[in-house]
C-alpha cells in the first residue's frame, strides 16, 4: 500500500465542505477505520467507568480529597510505565503491545464489577484498579500514537487527528450521560458491566488489524533508549513547547475531580452527568466542525490561544451559579482544549521520525496525562481546604496567566508554521517514499 497524499480540499470550499471533517483517513484506510471503531466502542465504556469510580468513592468515603486521590495513585504508574512503554512501542509489534494491554483493561473492569456486587464494596480495590488501569493505559497508549503514522498519509495527519478526537468525544458525550442515568437508576454495577462488555467488542476489531512491527532503526527497549528519545525531544524546542503548554493547562485548570461536589453545591445532582460530559461535547462540536483544520499552518499559536481559552472557560464556570451557565462554559472549555489538541497532534505526528514514535509518543502521554491527574490532587485538595468553587475558579485564572507567561517564553513555539518547519518537510520527503 502506497502512503500517497489524498487530494486537499479547495481553498474556496462550499462553507459545510470547509466546516465538516475531512474524511481521507477514513477513505484511504481500512486499518484506520478498524482502530477508529475499537476505541469509539472502548471509550464510551471507559467513560462510564469515569464516572462511576468517583462517584462510588464519594458515597463510601463522603471525602473531596478521597476522590482526588485517585490523581495521585495513578500518577507512578502513568510516569514509570509511559515511558517504557514508549520504549516498548518502539522495539515490539505494536499491534501486539495493544491487544494485550486491551485485554488486561478488560479484567480491571471485571474487578471493578465485583466489588461493586459485594455486599460491602471495599476502597481499596477502588484504588489499585485505578493504579493498574493507569499502568495499562501508558503502556498501549504509546503504542495506538506510534502506529496512527504508519496508516495515515502525511498531509492527512491533522484530518486524522480530528477524526480521532471525534472518535473520543462521541465516548465521551455518550459515556458520562447514559453514566449519570444508569448510577443513579440501575446501579454501579451495570456501568462496570457495560464497561466489560465494551473491552470484549473493542478486541474483536482490534485483532484484525495487521502486524505492525518495529523499524529496522529501532532500539532495544531499555534505560538508554528511553533517554535517547529524551534527548531527541530536549532537542525540539517547540515540542517541548506543546508538552508544556499542556502540562500547565490540564493541572491549573482541569475540574473534573470536584465535579460531583459542585453539583451538589448548586443543587443539581442530576446533572452530574451532564457535567463530566459537557468536556467532551464542547470536543466534539469543534471535531464536527474541523474542515478548517487543514488550512491552518501556525499550530503552535493555536495551541497556546486555546489554551488560554480553556482555562477561562473554566474560570467562568466556576463563578456562574446557575447550572445551565456551568454547562455551556464547561463545553465551550472543552471545544478549545480540543483545538489545542489537535494541532499538538498534528505537530508530532508530522515532524517525529517513526523509529522515535514510540518512545515521543510516551513521553507526550506525560504531558497530556500528568497533568490531569495531578489536577486530581490539586482540585480535590484546595475545595476541600477553601471550597469548591474557589477551587475552579482559581485554577481557571492561573492557567490563562501561565499560558500568557509560556507565550512569551516561548518564541519557537509560536513561530512554528507546518509549511516552512525543517523537520516537518523532511518528514514530508521520508513519508513520500514509504511503502507498507
Amino acid at each position: 500500500m502506497r502512503l500517497s497524499p489524498h487530494p486537499r480540499p479547495a481553498e474556496h470550499a462550499p462553507v459545510t465542505r470547509a466546516l465538516l471533517p475531512d474524511l481521507s483517513p477514513w477513505k484511504a484506510s481500512a486499518d484506520f477505520r478498524r482502530l477508529w471503531k475499537s476505541g469509539l466502542i472502548s471509550n464510551f465504556g471507559s467513560f462510564l467507568t469515569f464516572v462511576a469510580l468517583p462517584v462510588q468513592l464519594k458515597d463510601l468515603t463522603g471525602s473531596a480529597a478521597a476522590v482526588g486521590a485517585i490523581g495521585a495513585v495513578e500518577l507512578l504508574p502513568l510516569i514509570v510505565c509511559g515511558l517504557y512503554g514508549g520504549a516498548l512501542a518502539d522495539a515490539l509489534d505494536k499491534r501486539k503491545l495493544i491487544v494485550w494491554t486491551e485485554a488486561g483493561q478488560g479484567v480491571l473492569s471485571a474487578v471493578l464489577l465485583l466489588n461493586a456486587l459485594a455486599p460491602h464494596p471495599m476502597v481499596g480495590p477502588l484504588y489499585a484498579v485505578a493504579a493498574l488501569s493507569s499502568a495499562l493505559v501508558s503502556v498501549q497508549r504509546p503504542a495506538l500514537d506510534s502506529l496512527w503514522p504508519r496508516i495515515v498519509a502525511h498531509d492527512d495527519m491533522p484530518a486524522a487527528a480530528s477524526l480521532n478526537s471525534l472518535r473520543w468525544t462521541v465516548g465521551g458525550v455518550a459515556g458520562p450521560a447514559v453514566a449519570g442515568v444508569v448510577v443513579a437508576y440501575a446501579g454501579l454495577g451495570w456501568a462496570y458491566a457495560a464497561d466489560l462488555l465494551t473491552f470484549v467488542v473493542s478486541l474483536a476489531y482490534i485483532v484484525r488489524i495487521a502486524p505492525s512491527p518495529a523499524s529496522h532503526e529501532a532500539s532495544r527497549p531499555s534505560l538508554g533508549a528511553v533517554l535517547e528519545g529524551a534527548r531527541y525531544a530536549w532537542s525540539r524546542k517547540e515540542l517541548l513547547g506543546t508538552y508544556v503548554v499542556d502540562l500547565a493547562a490540564m493541572f491549573l485548570a482541569m475540574p473534573l475531580a470536584v465535579l460531583p461536589f459542585l453539583a451538589d453545591e448548586l443543587h443539581a445532582d442530576w446533572a452530574l452527568g451532564l457535567m463530566y460530559a459537557s468536556l467532551p461535547a464542547g470536543a466534539m462540536l469543534v471535531s464536527l466542525t474541523s474542515g478548517w483544520a487543514a488550512r491552518i499552518h501556525r499550530h503552535g499559536l493555536m495551541v497556546v490561544l486555546s489554551a488560554a481559552g480553556w482555562g477561562l472557560a473554566v474560570a467562568a464556570a466556576g463563578v456562574c451559579g446557575n447550572v445551565w451557565l456551568v454547562l455551556l462554559f464547561l463545553t465551550v472549555g472543552g471545544g478549545f482544549d480540543m483545538v489545542s489538541g489537535i494541532f499538538r497532534a498534528a505537530m508530532w505526528n508530522q515532524t517525529i521520525p517513526d523509529e522515535l514514535r514510540g518512545r515521543l509518543a510516551g513521553i507526550e502521554l506525560l504531558s497530556y496525562s500528568v497533568g490531569p491527574q495531578l489536577a486530581q490532587v490539586r482540585a480535590g485538595g484546595l475545595a476541600a481546604w477553601a471550597g469548591v468553587r474557589t477551587s475552579v475558579v482559581s485554577g481557571g485564572l492561573a492557567c490563562a496567566g501561565a499560558l500568557g507567561l509560556l507565550a512569551l517564553c516561548l518564541p519557537g513555539l509560536m513561530r512554528y508554521d507546518a509549511r516552512t518547519n525543517e523537520h516537518a518537510l523532511r518528514m514530508r520527503e521520508r513519508r513520500a517514499v514509504v511503502r507498507t
